[in-house]
């Protein structure tokens, strides 16, 4: 008998997430799908899609922004799910704006969605897969996480923060 363990997809989109999602489903995975509680029938589907393969998987709402909720979330499948044994962020936050019309509302929030999302993330799986001795945490990234281009000035700089809690990550674990 297999042990039960989970993936945890934050970002599970309609694209790479969904991909990820099935990938890991197939590999025998508990799949815990989240995206904002705006997406919640969206993200449903991408759950019922893997269970209509044979494999298993949860849908979970969460604004990973919030603190509180990524602590809750990563709780609730630790204990209530199975633990997670690979952890992947996949916020895009891909958003384009002229500098010059980028409000600090706007700034602030892509940076929110596409780094600080992965700092909460990345320290809560971090902190259980540490007890465990075992774990793999990824991050998508984006050719904006090593080149900003034009429009791209909050995106390309959540990516770049991104990369560089990875690497130090990577490093420090």
């Amino acid at each position: 008998m297999s042990k039960k363990r989970s993936c945890l997809v934050i970002g599970a989109g309609d694209d790479t997430g969904s991909a990820i999602a099935h990938a890991f489903a197939r590999e025998g995975y508990i799949v815990c799908v989240t995206r904002r509680e705006r997406h919640a029938e969206a993200l449903e589907r991408l759950a019922e899609s893997i269970r209509d393969e044979g494999h298993r998987a949860v849908a979970i709402p969460c604004d990973a922004r919030d603190e509180e909720a990524m602590q809750a979330l990563v709780e609730k499948v630790e204990t209530e799910i199975a633990p997670i044994e690979v952890a992947i962020f996949n916020i895009g936050a891909n958003v384009q704006f002229p500098i010059t019309d980028t409000t600090s509302r706007v700034f602030r929030k892509v940076w929110e969605m596409g780094c600080f999302a992965g700092f909460l993330m990345g320290r809560e799986v971090a902190a259980r897969m540490l007890k465990r001795g075992n774990g793999t945490i990824l991050f998508t990234g984006a050719t904006s996480s090593v080149k900003g281009r034009p429009r791209l000035a909050a995106f390309a700089s959540a990516k770049h923060g991104l990369r560089a809690l990875a690497q130090s990550m990577a490093r420090e674990l």
